[in-house]
């Protein structure tokens, strides 16, 4: 698997889950600074440039899936900016990984309440739901469109975001009262494991979605 957003907090839960998992035979994480994660299954390619993969696309080859995690919060930054690293970065990598890697199964991190339809209000909905509409042409029932809502982070991670770590201790009640919009970050990254290895009835997977994805492997 091809990771990226490794230094983030979804995408190094996404990052330990296949370390841990034996189904998962190598990581490639791509980032602008070092993950500070070293396992014998983890190889790193430090990129300065998201928008150019020319010089390491023989890198990029004989790979079965991308998970891609790398994002922003919209809020405070300009509509143009956020629009660059949202669509205009994942799309650089997309491409590439679908000229050099056939058949790949690719994952991407979006959120609830994305716009599929690209014509709503706000903004950062509809920057989203233009990333996810051409990543599903790009991969034809090959890419999953992830839309978690509250995320449980994995204890001893270096990359939980400080609100993630004080709503946390409210885990139990999150879950008891709004159930379809909690999810675990390690049942998101056992989702993406299953998906890619067996596939799923639906392309926009929100938190029931991921949730049964990651138990399959407890059957």
């Amino acid at each position: 698997a091809i990771i990226t957003g490794a230094t983030g907090m979804v995408g190094e839960g996404v990052l330990h889950e296949c370390l841990l998992n034996e189904d998962v035979e190598s990581v490639l994480v791509i980032n602008r600074r070092p993950c500070k994660v070293f396992h014998s299954k983890l190889k790193e390619i430090i990129l300065d440039n998201f928008q150019d993969y020319s010089n390491i696309e023989d890198k990029l080859v004989g790979y079965n899936a991308a998970f891609l995690c790398m994002g922003v919060s919209s809020v405070g930054m300009p509509g143009d900016e956020y629009f660059h690293i949202t669509y205009e970065l994942t799309l650089a990598l997309a491409r590439t990984l679908s000229k050099l890697n056939p058949g790949l199964t690719l994952c991407y991190i979006s959120g609830l309440g994305t716009d599929s339809s690209e014509r709503g209000r706000i903004n950062w909905a509809r920057v989203k739901g233009r990333t996810e509409n051409e990543l599903i042409q790009l991969f034809p029932n090959k890419a999953f469109m992830f839309r978690p809502a509250y995320i449980q982070p994995t204890k001893g991670l270096q990359h939980t975001y400080k609100t993630y770590k004080v709503l946390g201790v409210l885990y139990p009640v999150w879950k008891f009262l709004f159930p379809k919009y909690v999810s675990k970050l390690s049942e998101i990254g056992l989702a993406m494991i299953n998906v890619s290895k067996s596939g799923f009835n639906k392309t926009v997977l929100e938190s029931k979605d991921i949730i049964e994805l990651a138990h399959q492997t407890r059957r």
